[in-house]
C-alpha cells in the first residue's frame, strides 16, 4: 500500500499568499509612521530685528494625513481577518485610497518645489517674517512614497481574495460526512482498481488511511461492486 498524499500540499502557499496583504500594510503603516516623524522641510526665516529663525516641519506638519493614513493601515490589518467577500471589496478600495493619500503628497514633494507661502504658513510665522529659504529633504517623501505603494500593494491583493468562504478540510466535517465521503471515494477506487487490473494498466492503489476510513464507514474497499457490508 502506497503512504497516503499529504492533505495541506498547497496550504503553505495559500498562507504566504494571505499573509502578503498583512505584511504590506504593516510595512506601509510603519513606512507612514516614520515618515510623520521626519522632517520633511527647513525653514528659514528673517522677521527684520534679529537673527534669522530656522524651523523644522515635521511630516504630521507638511504631510498632516501620514498619521492618521498610517493608523488605517493597521486598523485595516485587524479588519482583513474578519471581512469576506463584499466587505473585503470594500476594504480594498479603502486601502486604495489610503494609497493614494499617502502617495500624493510623496509624489508632489519629490517633483515640485517647495511653496515658501505654505510654509510660512505651517511654520507659523509672525506676520512680520519672510520667508529667506526653504529646504525639502527627500528621504521622508521616499519613505512616504515607499508605504504608499505597500498599500496599493495590500488593495490589489485584497481584490484578488475569494469572495466565497473557504470548504475547510474533510477532517473538519462532521463524521457522519466524512464516512460518507470516504465510502465514496474508496468504492469508486475500488471499481477503478478492478477496471485497472482488467486491463493490465497501473494505477495508484488504496492508501491504508483509505482503506481504514472505508472499513469504518462500512463500506469495503475489496469489494469491487461497492456493496455497504452488513454492520455487526
Amino acid at each position: 500500500m502506497t503512504a497516503a498524499p499529504a492533505s495541506g500540499t498547497g496550504r503553505p502557499a495559500k498562507s504566504r499568499a494571505a499573509a502578503i496583504p498583512v505584511v504590506a500594510m504593516l510595512i506601509g503603516a510603519l513606512c507612514l509612521w516614520g515618515s510623520s516623524r521626519m522632517t520633511w522641510v527647513h525653514v528659514i526665516s528673517s522677521d527684520g530685528l534679529g537673527e534669522n529663525r530656522a524651523t523644522d516641519l515635521l511630516g504630521s506638519t507638511w504631510a498632516a494625513a501620514s498619521t492618521p493614513l498610517a493608523l488605517a493601515l493597521v486598523a485595516a490589518v485587524a479588519a482583513s481577518f474578519a471581512v469576506r467577500g463584499w466587505a473585503s471589496r470594500v476594504l480594498a478600495v479603502l486601502v486604495g485610497l489610503v494609497a493614494v493619500g499617502a502617495g500624493v503628497p510623496a509624489v508632489q514633494a519629490l517633483v515640485s518645489d517647495v511653496s515658501e507661502a505654505r510654509a510660512a504658513d505651517l511654520a507659523e510665522l509672525p506676520g512680520r517674517a519672510d520667508v529667506v529659504g526653504a529646504e525639502a529633504f527627500t528621504l521622508p517623501a521616499v519613505v512616504a512614497l515607499v508605504g504608499a505603494l505597500c498599500a496599493a500593494l495590500a488593495a490589489v491583493m485584497l481584490l484578488r481574495k475569494p469572495t466565497a468562504r473557504k470548504v475547510l478540510s474533510s477532517k473538519y466535517d462532521a463524521p457522519a460526512a466524512r464516512r460518507e465521503e470516504v465510502a465514496r471515494r474508496a468504492s469508486a477506487a475500488a471499481s477503478s482498481a478492478t477496471d485497472r487490473a482488467a486491463s493490465n494498466d497501473e494505477g495508484e492503489d488504496l492508501t491504508e488511511r483509505m482503506l481504514w476510513d472505508a472499513l469504518d464507514a462500512g463500506e469495503d474497499p475489496t469489494d469491487p461492486s461497492g456493496t455497504r457490508r452488513k454492520e455487526d
